[in-house]
């Protein structure tokens, strides 16, 4: 009987099943091979490689790694409301909220909230100018879940750059600094999402969409484990 795989090794597996859903999922687009169901079958999927991958990597911090991966678990949660775009829109908001918010006290282990007002003051400028180009689209009903929901986002992106800012000259700055790039990526990958839904004329938005989004989810999920040569380890 051939040995069970170990949690290192599956580890190391991850990403590149992760990349295939990925690129499952986006081929469902109808501009690519027009398959709803590879849609429905790998899109959790690509998501769910992020979480086990977070989950089985050797944390410095518990409390830190607990946060990222329920904040990836809520984005599951608002990656499968999203399989239906009209109906789970609203669900999914809630949902990726709630992720952000995550992320927001997983982050503020490491450096306090609100700790670089510049960072704050910039990310602000940019939720804003996104919501400026997209408010006269938005549905009234919906209006206040998004301008929530943008705020959220957005003090997520800061807080991400605050702690790459707080940690820029530590052993562990690289770790931040892409953990810093998730945030921003993230913000960028919602943009694309919210300028499709609420103006249209995005070519291609699921190709850029997701493909941002992802990154965004593989780059935060950083956060979430030891800054090490080696991350085959075992999870604490």
């Amino acid at each position: 009987m051939p040995a069970a795989i170990s949690p290192a090794a599956l580890r190391r597996l991850l990403p590149f099943a992760g990349a295939v859903a990925a690129v499952l999922t986006i081929a469902s687009a109808p501009w690519a091979l027009d398959r709803a169901w590879l849609n429905f079958a790998f899109k959790p999927l690509a998501t769910l490689c992020v979480i086990a991958w977070a989950a089985l990597g050797r944390s410095d911090d518990g409390l830190v790694k607990r946060w990222i991966v329920i904040g990836l678990v809520f984005s599951l949660a608002g990656d499968v409301a999203l399989l239906w775009p009209v109906q789970g829109f609203l669900v999914g908001l809630v949902a990726f909220l709630l992720g952000h918010l995550s992320y927001l006290v997983a982050l503020t282990r490491r450096v306090k909230f609100l700790a670089s007002p510049p960072a704050f003051g910039a990310w602000a400028i940019v939720a804003a100018s996104v919501l400026a180009g997209l408010w006269a689209g938005v549905p009234a009903e919906l209006r206040a879940p998004v301008l929530v929901y943008v705020c959220a986002l957005g003090a997520m992106a800061a807080q991400a750059t605050s702690v790459w800012l707080a940690r820029r000259e530590a052993v562990d700055a690289a770790r931040w600094r892409t953990v810093a790039a998730g945030g921003a990526l993230f913000v960028l990958s919602d943009a694309i999402l919210a300028a499709d839904k609420f103006v249209g004329g995005v070519p291609m938005p699921t190709l850029w969409n997701l493909s941002i989004y992802w990154l965004a989810q593989w780059f935060i999920a950083r956060a979430a484990v030891a800054f090490s040569n080696n991350d085959s380890r075992d999870a604490t």
